[in-house]
């Protein structure tokens, strides 16, 4: 169990960017209003039919402080994100100047590196760059940083799908080893047409939409946004209100395929006790579990194992909120916005009800609930993301005050 000794790891601020709007106000609306639907991409989907996304809207966010393509997509979502997460926990510009920021991303900006290839320009309208300049991909943290001035630790991670998760637990560790009081801790990703087209070319492309556990689920759709939230250690969040605390978080790896998951789930059940552990959780503890949840064919199987084996009989009375039915498969920033998720819950005390399945898949026959909101009956929140090459991330969030 964790000991009592370790210091705290509070959350004060959140922020969000998505399909469902520009503000974490807004993709709790979103989420409560049990409607959200992939659209195409343009210059994509005509050459590659299936290949649909949830896309953040063109009347989205801007960066108006920042010169006018400075920034590529995903770093001015994850940026408005940020200031969003700021601004809710009410930082000083000292606190913001010492803060840490860690940010994790899947693809980081290759989306506006691929224009150059077809012809194009970015797909953001941004110019190319002259050739010969080196680009790197993964900058969205240190352009986070960059526009707000933040002196601290700045870290990027990128291990697939999982980024965000990992990137959740350095940002823990950070404040645990007192290295930083405050951390801006996030996932970020703009849409990119060759992972999607990748994915197609897999068989992993849902046509219609990202629908976790229904029987007639084909494969993932991919989303963009960022989420961000500000976590701080218990002498700088005093006198805050905060939106809970996180718990435990642990990593595992399974190294057994490139991209399938392994269908023992082993390792996957291991991360989620481990992460239990830390909290000093037990099964019963658990109010609600944010699964992975993808759509494709193998990881909800394999995830419905997992969590029969960790939760035991209170599998089936434990509810699930299939959060990329709403958003999309977000790729590194999925982990981040589940902990948004699970912080509004907590602050709400309610589960919001799930998008209406087709038809439940029978192998999986988890609880999601569908017609209307659920009450959060225990505070806790167990938070799972699962990447390519086998990186696995658990996370369980606690609600309520201090």
């Amino acid at each position: 169990m964790r000991p009592s000794a370790t210091p705290e790891v509070l959350v004060t601020g959140i922020g969000a960017v998505s399909c469902l709007g520009a503000t974490a106000g807004e993709f709790w609306t979103g989420l409560k209003a049990t409607a959200s639907r992939p659209a195409p991409v343009p210059g994509l989907t005509e050459h590659v039919p299936d290949v649909l996304a949830y896309q953040v809207s063109d009347g989205g966010p801007r960066t108006p402080d920042a010169s006018p393509g400075a920034l590529g997509r995903a770093a001015r979502f994850a940026l408005t994100a940020a200031r969003e997460a700021v601004a809710d926990a009410g930082l000083t510009a000292a606190e913001v100047a010492e803060a840490a920021v860690v940010i994790g991303t899947a693809v980081g900006e290759s989306g506006g590196r691929e224009g150059r290839h077809d012809g194009g320009g970015p797909s953001d309208g941004t110019p190319p760059p002259a050739a010969g300049t080196w680009e790197p991909m993964f900058s969205v943290a240190s352009a986070v940083g960059a526009e707000l001035a933040t002196f601290g630790p700045n870290i990027s991670v990128s291990n697939a799908c999982a980024a965000s998760g990992y990137a959740l637990s350095v940002a823990v560790d950070l404040i645990r080893r007192g290295e930083a009081d405050t951390v801006l801790l996030g996932g970020a990703e703009g849409i990119a047409r060759v992972p999607l087209a990748s994915f197609s070319r897999l068989g992993a492309a849902d046509p219609e939409a990202c629908r976790p556990f229904d029987a007639d689920r084909r494969g993932t759709v991919f989303g963009e946004g960022a989420a961000v939230l500000v976590l701080q250690s218990a002498r700088a969040a005093a006198g805050r209100p905060v939106y809970g605390r996180v718990l435990g978080t642990a990593w595992s790896c399974d190294a057994h395929h490139p991209t399938a998951p392994d269908p023992g789930g082993e390792q996957l059940v291991r991360v989620a006790r481990a992460a239990l552990e830390e909290a000093g959780r037990g099964p019963g503890d658990v109010g609600c579990v944010i699964p992975h949840g993808t759509g494709t064919r193998q990881n909800d199987v394999v995830e419905y194992q997992v969590l029969r084996e960790v939760l035991g009989e209170r599998a089936a009375h434990t509810p699930l909120f299939s959060l990329k039915a709403f958003i999309g498969h977000t790729a590194g920033a999925a982990a981040a916005f589940a902990a948004v998720s699970a912080a509004l819950m907590a602050r709400h005390g309610e589960i919001p009800a799930n998008i209406a399945l087709g038809r439940q898949d029978p192998q999986c026959p988890v609880w999601l609930p569908q017609d209307g909101p659920t009450a959060l009956r225990q505070p806790n929140v167990l938070v799972n993301a699962y990447a390519f090459g086998g990186s696995n991330f658990s996370m369980v969030f606690g609600g309520g005050a201090r």
